[in-house]
């Protein structure tokens, strides 16, 4: 590498992600808009303050990213790379979303799946060339002696092979997954679960968000690797929690205001005016979410204690994700089906049991937030769920956590939460009950000591640790 290029480039922070903090859209006039995100990294980065010269490399994820880097525009720190459309599909959607994804989260249907061939492996070389990309452009930008924080499953080799680049760089990965226990992660073909594990290991740390799935990774180097491959890779636990100061404030404004006057009429009130208790999820349609065992459970609810039935409303807010995997798509139109049989099945004129919304709709889901009586959180399995974190800031008279045990919340929130086996729908439509029948006073005690937990790593410290860490 010239010195003339080190000298144009010096970045002193590098984050690396397959999404960015903005996304280009291509207006009517031609034009481009910015729309920019938030989240844990964005505020995070912020916190590292103006003088650190820190730098953004994502991918161009739609026609308006790609033609932003064509025309050279770009937000100052934030560099966008124009990787091949068909290549980040196969790498995005093939591995990172239909192998990465479905391993950690134990969710394939194994008499059927999966059965790697030469598609697994054209995608694979796709994943390959992908993580590449990032790894030269994390090369060229790096000042000497660099952090370099790269997250998640879809830039699972990019450490290794910066590594190999430049070596004086300081390295650290963070999984926002959970980790597959050996005996499912060795479905993946010998030589890939190894290449995966070292592309890893190139890092000086790897994060986890609990200590479990920390374990579960050592348990996999070990097993796949033999017991002295993890070298000198330090590994780290880093609970992202919920960033209270934003959720109160954005919870209080017009807009979230405005929704609660529309989902109090969705509720209304029960038979003897009372106001009807609300059991609230909100979600993306993703497999792991387990929604519809959710829904199963509601409705084993009103079977099993009618006194229920008009008496209760489950706003189930289900946006979806992936609707360009088949799968996904079958999934979320599931959902639906099963929601409308229950009204059909119980209800009247009066009251709709499940009051579906597909759109998604943030200042909505702060007003359903502040109104649940029960947030519902049962996914199959799942790296932390912010969702668990959120609702117990936020709500208005406090509320209980139905807490799946396979959530990565769990190890924070199990305490004070009524925990369930995400696969047991009697179980699940048992702890339904609890939680509507938990007294206030002890709910509002619940949900004290849930907000505190919740929220003892907002994102600007969580980033904040894992660059100290990675530095010290």
């Amino acid at each position: 590498m010239s010195s003339e290029h080190h000298a144009r480039h010096h970045a002193q922070v590098l984050v690396a992600s397959n999404r960015g903090p903005v996304s280009y859209a291509v207006r009517d006039d031609g034009t481009l808009d910015a729309k920019r995100g938030g989240g844990g990294l964005v505020s995070g980065l912020s916190a590292i303050g103006p003088d650190t010269d820190a730098l953004w490399v994502c991918a161009a994820l739609t026609d308006g990213d790609r033609e932003a880097v064509r025309r050279g525009v770009g937000e100052a720190g934030v560099r966008m790379l124009a990787i091949d459309a068909e290549v980040h599909a196969d790498a995005y959607n093939g591995i990172a979303n239909s192998v990465l994804w479905f391993v950690h989260h134990l969710l394939y249907q194994t008499p059927l799946e999966p059965a790697f061939g030469s598609e697994f492996r054209r995608q694979w070389a796709a994943y390959e060339a992908y993580n590449r990309a990032f790894a030269e452009a994390l090369a060229a930008e790096a000042a000497p002696d660099a952090a370099v924080l790269v997250q998640d499953y879809h830039l699972a080799l990019v450490p290794g092979m910066l590594r190999e680049l430049r070596a004086d760089l300081r390295i650290g990965h963070f999984s926002h997954t959970p980790w597959a226990p050996l005996d499912y992660f060795r479905m993946l073909p010998d030589d890939i679960a190894a290449q995966l594990l070292r592309g890893m290991l190139g890092a000086d740390r790897l994060a986890f968000l609990t200590r479990r799935w920390a374990d579960a990774f050592v348990g996999c180097v070990s097993g796949v690797l033999g017991p002295d491959a993890l070298g000198a890779t330090r590994i780290g636990v880093h609970g992202l929690g919920a960033d209270a100061d934003f959720l109160r404030e954005r919870s209080r404004r017009d807009d979230v205001e405005e929704r609660l006057v529309g989902l109090r009429s969705q509720i209304g009130t029960g038979p003897s005016g009372d106001v009807r208790k609300t059991i609230v999820r909100v979600d993306r349609t993703e497999l792991s979410k387990n929604i519809l065992r959710g829904l199963q459970a509601y409705r084993l609810l009103l079977e099993s204690h009618p006194e229920w039935r008009e008496r209760v409303v489950h706003l189930a807010f289900a946006y979806p994700s992936r609707q360009d995997l088949e799968i996904y798509r079958a999934y979320t139109a599931e959902v639906s089906r099963v929601a409308s049989e229950i009204n059909e099945t119980f209800g009247t004129p009066g009251w709709t049991p499940v009051v579906l919304h597909v759109k998604d709709d943030f200042a909505r889901s702060l007003a359903a937030y502040r109104l649940a009586d029960v947030a519902l959180v049962n996914p199959i399995r799942d790296g932390m769920n912010l969702v668990a974190k959120e609702v117990p800031v936020v709500s208005d008279e406090g509320c209980a956590l139905v807490l799946s045990r396979e959530a990565g919340a769990f190890e924070e929130l199990g305490d004070d939460a009524v925990v369930v086996n995400p696969f047991d729908v009697s179980g699940t439509a048992a702890a339904l009950h609890s939680a509507l029948v938990m007294p206030s006073a002890e709910r509002a005690e619940r949900t004290k000591r849930l907000a505190a937990a919740a929220t003892s790593l907002p994102p600007a410290q969580w980033f904040l640790d894992q660059l100290t860490e990675l530095r010290g």
